[in-house]
């Protein structure tokens, strides 16, 4: 995972979104609430997301970003920072092959 408060900026997107600005839009339009309501330290339970709600937020974010999430992955998730620093991640590690060799 990344390193807590990492900011990557993609050209992709509107207005080249951060990932977390993103990754917090998604959840926010999943689940039908104010994004201003999902912040970077909320839990799943505080925003009301059950476990059928994460994957279809999974499946959202799969899709926004042209990454793959590993189920095994996905089931070790339990906050929106999580799902943040977990997406940076594989977003990073697309854009570099060679630093998701390194690590591993």
């Amino acid at each position: 995972m990344l390193p807590h408060g990492r900011t990557v900026v993609l050209n992709e997107g509107p207005m080249s979104e951060t990932i977390q600005a993103r990754v917090l839009r998604v959840i926010a339009t999943t689940q039908r609430i104010p994004v201003e309501k999902v912040k970077p330290d909320s839990t799943f339970e505080e925003l009301g997301i059950d476990s059928m709600d994460s994957i279809n937020i999974l499946f959202d974010l799969e899709s926004e970003f042209d990454i793959e999430i590993k189920d095994e992955d996905a089931k070790k998730i339990q906050t929106i920072r999580e799902m943040i620093d977990g997406v940076t991640y594989l977003v990073d590690s697309k854009q570099n092959p060679s630093a998701q060799t390194a690590t591993e």
